[in-house]
């Protein structure tokens, strides 16, 4: 799978996060290898939180607009399944690939009132379930399993984030997302632990690219806050053309 091989790389792959067919037609005029949706923002986007508040099918609809318009690799943020079944988790899967999707993420948190980590042992009992299903089924995917131990800072992040990743491994995962990790230390240790190529997400602190690449770090991704920074942007400039009284603003640099 080509998508796969992107992970083996000598520089790690660097997703272009998307979440409609603007932002992937940008991404395409840019150059990035892949694409992967960002569930956050494609939320954000249908007045949803984060956290499965929107319908798998509004995610399924948003996703095929995406893929009819790229020819670039498309992974998709799964979030947790959308259900904890399973079977239903595999057959989301199944459609997302019917619609040309080729790798997925999956979370170890759900939502509720504020989001949880899901205890480790059942959710990868889980992940083998539906890597099962889709062997069986001969679907190909890259699945990217997201530990989300450094996001909700876990008070014993480290030892806990390498035994998710020791579970997750076992249970059949091509890939594994740590978001929220910043610290050199804390990536060295990670990307040592697992065979697995290890994705980490833009944080304020994050170490630059160069640095990454000599970590051993394979895939990186921007997550939402390039969304968030376009709406930052539109806000101050709406802000101009009003205090200005003039339309002048949006034409000039």
């Amino acid at each position: 799978m080509k998508f796969k091989n992107l992970h083996k790389q000598e520089q790690p792959l660097l997703l272009g996060n998307v979440w409609d067919v603007p932002s992937t037609k940008l991404a395409e005029k840019l150059h990035f290898q892949a694409l992967g949706t960002s569930s956050s923002a494609i939320a954000s986007l249908l007045e949803y939180k984060d956290g499965e508040e929107m319908k798998f099918s509004e995610l399924e609809y948003m996703v095929n607009r995406i893929a009819l318009n790229t020819t670039l690799p498309l992974s998709v943020d799964l979030e947790s399944g959308y259900s904890l079944q399973p079977k239903e988790i595999a057959n989301h899967i199944k459609r997302l690939v019917d619609i040309g999707v080729v790798g997925i993420n999956i979370e170890d948190s759900r939502v509720a009132h504020e989001r949880i980590l899901l205890d480790a042992d059942e959710f990868s009992k889980i992940l083998a379930e539906v890597n099962s299903i889709l062997l069986e089924e001969n679907v190909d995917v890259f699945m990217n399993v997201r530990t989300d131990t450094f996001l909700l800072n876990h008070p014993n992040v480290i030892d806990e984030t390498k035994k998710r990743i020791r579970l997750y491994e076992g249970a059949g995962a091509h890939g594994i997302f740590i978001p929220g990790i910043e610290k050199v230390t804390d990536i060295k240790e990670m990307v040592t632990c697992t065979r697995l190529p290890i994705n980490v997400m833009s944080m304020p602190n994050l170490p630059d690219f160069e640095t990454l690449t000599t970590l051993g770090v394979k895939r990186m991704s921007t997550g939402n806050f390039l969304f968030t920074k376009m709406y930052d942007q539109l806000e101050n400039s709406t802000k101009e053309l009003l205090k200005q009284k003039s339309f002048k603003s949006i034409f000039t640099c």
